[in-house]
């Protein structure tokens, strides 16, 4: 029960979601600005906020964005943050052999241009202008490890009431708890064409759209942050979803196929 300007509420569920932040630190404050202000409009204090993946790369300041997430989840248990295939590529590349991701075409690697790599490694220091393995070296030696750590250890999926968080989607017809790591990072066709109930909203990003896309079955909050494109914050309570901006609350409407 919730109390919110003189109005006692029941049995209403809040859930906030952040879409693919990609090295913007700060979107991501102002965002985070956002709930604060829409918990103390609509009395949601103890909503969780979940942080979809695709931390870093192609924005300016990828570092600052993990050690942000870091310190926020630190001090606020309502703060959950996802791995996102970016975020993968980037611990993978900063092993020892750098490990290449199967799902990523064959012609790019993490240091290629359009992947953003080396901004992220620029945002911790490292000289991009360096060979290929020189800049291995480097990330390695100034990647802190406790970043390292928390990219790995990252969740890939977050249930809540009637909602389902990952990253990219799901694979349809599969239970949760049977769901791949690799089709949770990177699938997109066979889950976006897809039009039936998934047993809950699964809220997801990694497919570029201008604004958030409401299909029923599933919630597209990137909003191409990593293209120019703003960062996209909502709340959604029981299905109904809600982009948070400075004049408040704006209803995202369903779209029918």
């Amino acid at each position: 029960m919730r109390r919110v300007r003189g109005r006692v509420l029941l049995g209403r569920m809040t859930l906030y979601a952040i879409g693919d932040i990609h090295g913007h630190i700060d979107l991501l404050r102002a965002a985070h600005d956002l709930v604060e202000a829409d918990r103390a409009r609509e009395g949601t204090g103890g909503a969780d906020l979940v942080h979809l993946g695709d931390l870093v790369d192609r924005g300016p300041d990828s570092a600052g964005v993990v050690a942000f997430l870091m310190q926020s989840q630190t001090d606020d248990p309502r703060i959950k943050v996802l791995k996102g295939n970016h975020d993968r590529l980037l611990h993978w590349f900063l092993e020892q052999t750098p490990r290449i991701d199967t799902q990523l075409r064959s012609d790019l690697n993490y240091l290629s241009g359009s992947m953003g790599g080396m901004t992220t490694l620029a945002s911790y220091g490292v000289d991009i202008s360096l060979s290929a393995a020189e800049i291995h070296r480097q990330a390695r030696s100034l990647v802190p490890k406790a970043h390292i750590a928390f990219l790995i250890g990252l969740p890939v999926m977050h249930q809540s009431t009637g909602c389902v968080c990952v990253h990219a989607g799901i694979r349809p017809g599969v239970p949760f708890n049977a769901q791949t790591e690799d089709d949770l990072l990177w699938i997109r066709r066979a889950f976006l064409d897809d039009p039936r109930d998934h047993g809950a909203l699964v809220v997801h990003g990694h497919t570029p759209r201008d604004s958030p896309e409401h299909f029923g079955n599933r919630l597209n909050l990137d909003s191409g942050a990593a293209f120019g494109g703003p960062l996209s914050v909502v709340a959604i309570e029981d299905h109904v979803a809600f982009l948070l901006t400075d004049r408040g609350r704006v209803k995202i409407p369903v779209q029918r196929r």
